[in-house]
């Protein structure tokens, strides 16, 4: 081997030589970058570890804890976990016995819990079930249950979870309810013939004493004084009293009673009241704009309306006398107003005129139960009724029924 080739081989052994300890300290390199990059795994791993822990500790929490019975079941509908509220709801432990949730189902709502399970296998889930369960010590219960369905990574449902919630109790509070509605119902009834029987009863002899009153005065006409005859009109006048005051507590005994559900035309309600009412002639009543149709019954309008309006015209002492009755919507209500040009009201009477039997003047033709009944027909409709009233001014009666 000549000079020159050993030359070349020095040369060749040396590239050789640095590129292997470069090769080196990539690897060495690669090495080191490669072990932190492991140990930053295993810190993470083990955060991991611990979050999960921590969480499954947490679902592990929540699944005892929870105050309702919470329920997994397979698609068969073999249950595959209770929690402590299951336990003590349905009485078997699911641990120690197998349980399929037909063994709970109260017979006569089988075909119900049919129609549920089919919801929840086609929809993914079920709300608001109420139907009976039988425990295990055969005592029957009733529930009312939540579920959906649990689904793999795949979205493919491999079993069912539910929420059951005892309202045995509340069932019972609502029977009693409905027995205690019922028998107030019937109540109601009877006292509302009874009302028509006593008004009929307490009637009769007020006319018997107006007729005989009548008789005396036109048989003994040239013997009687005129303080005898004073007398025979106060009696007369008190009788006519006695008579609205029966009549007034007997509509507003009446108020509750179920009327008629109808569409009721208040233009009509308002334009027989103009035909039946006594309307002086100092007095003008304005219809301002067209009222609405409402649903209700005629006669309790008939009579909210009619008690408003007799009240602004006996309480107006102006030679020319207004009545304006109006509407206006208002949300979910029609706004009514009656407003007059009348004596006023004090504001601190604003709240008792609402109260039965209670008139602020002395006059023979008022009972005192007029605005009573239209609070009382208002507040059946849901409504409310309060006033603007400046004494010697004027009042304004606004109120309120649903749409």
């Amino acid at each position: 081997m000549n000079q020159e080739q050993v030359e070349i081989l020095n040369r060749a052994l040396k590239r050789e030589k640095a590129a292997r300890k470069a090769a080196e300290k990539i690897l060495e390199d690669k090495s080191r970058e490669l072990y932190f990059l492991s140990e930053e795994l295993k810190k993470t791993n083990l955060k991991l570890e611990n979050l999960l822990d921590e969480r499954s500790s947490q679902l592990k929490g929540v699944f005892e804890n929870i105050l309702d019975a919470y329920v997994i079941m397979d698609l068969g509908g073999n249950i595959l976990k209770f929690n402590d509220a299951a336990i003590t709801l349905f009485g078997y432990n699911v641990n120690e016995e197998k349980l399929n949730v037909m063994n709970l189902i109260y017979k006569d709502d089988i075909p119900y819990a049919m129609t549920s399970f089919s919801d929840l296998k086609t929809k993914g889930y079920f709300k608001n079930y109420r139907a009976r369960v039988i425990t295990k010590s055969k005592e029957i219960k009733w529930v009312h249950i939540n579920a959906s369905l649990i689904s793999d990574k795949n979205n493919l449902p491999i079993a069912a979870q539910g929420i059951v919630r005892d309202i045995t109790n509340l069932k019972l509070l609502e029977e009693q309810k409905e027995q205690i509605l019922k028998k107030l119902e019937e109540s109601n009834h009877e006292l509302y013939e009874y009302a028509h029987v006593v008004s009929h009863d307490l009637k009769s002899p007020l006319r018997t004493i107006d007729a005989l009153l009548s008789w005396i005065r036109r048989d003994n006409l040239d013997k009687l004084d005129e303080e005898t005859i004073q007398n025979i009109d106060l009696i007369e006048t008190t009788l006519e009293s006695m008579d609205n005051l029966i009549s007034d507590i007997l509509n507003y005994s009446s108020i509750d009673s179920s009327g008629e559900e109808v569409e009721v035309d208040l233009n009509l309600v308002l334009k027989n009241i103009q035909n039946t009412l006594f309307i002086p002639e100092n007095i003008s009543l304005f219809i301002n704009p067209k009222l609405p149709i409402v649903k209700g019954d005629t006669t309790k309008f008939q009579q909210l309306f009619q008690n408003l309006i007799s009240n602004a015209i006996k309480f107006n002492d102006k030679a020319d006398g207004k009545i304006e009755v109006a509407c206006i919507e208002k949300g979910a209500f029609y706004q009514f107003s009656v407003k007059d040009n009348g004596i006023g009201i004090e504001k601190e009477y604003h709240d008792k005129i609402f109260e039965v039997f209670q008139s602020l003047t002395k006059r023979e033709d008022s009972t005192g139960i007029g605005l009573s009944i239209v609070k009382k027909i208002i507040d059946l409709y849901e409504g409310t009724i309060w006033l603007e009233s400046t004494p010697k001014i004027g009042t304004t009666f606004y109120f309120t029924i649903k749409r």
